[in-house]
């Protein structure tokens, strides 16, 4: 019981992340074929947010109340989604032209075919 109690709170709590946290429903935005081409310049985003999180260290060493150490880690962990998010959509990106290429090519393939014979 205490398992699917817990399974259950974990995918809510990532359905609820997923639908409403805007660095969420950006990166799936950008994982679509129209945004992969925005994956690179997203990483700038990824700079700001360790920025960010540089900043929350140096208030948090001036005296500011530890519970900025939230704010870091959120940073910390924004930063980290679109810094990795920027080569991986190069790969997605490819892949998806590659897919293209092929479906064209195919395409093309069945009317030369018929031409010939």
């Amino acid at each position: 019981m205490l398992i699917r109690t817990l399974w259950t709170l974990s995918v809510r709590t990532r359905t609820f992340l997923r639908r409403w946290m805007p660095t969420n429903i950006l990166l799936d935005r950008l994982r679509t074929r129209r945004g992969l081409k925005w994956g690179v310049p997203a990483m700038g985003l990824g700079i700001v947010y360790f920025f960010g999180a540089a900043v929350s260290i140096a208030l948090i060493n001036g005296g500011w109340s530890p519970w900025l150490y939230v704010v870091f880690a959120m940073c910390l962990w924004n930063a980290l989604k679109f810094v990795l998010f920027g080569p991986i959509s190069l790969l997605l990106l490819a892949r998806a032209r590659v897919h293209e290429h092929q479906a064209r090519r195919n395409l093309r393939r069945p009317s030369s075919e018929t031409a010939e014979a």
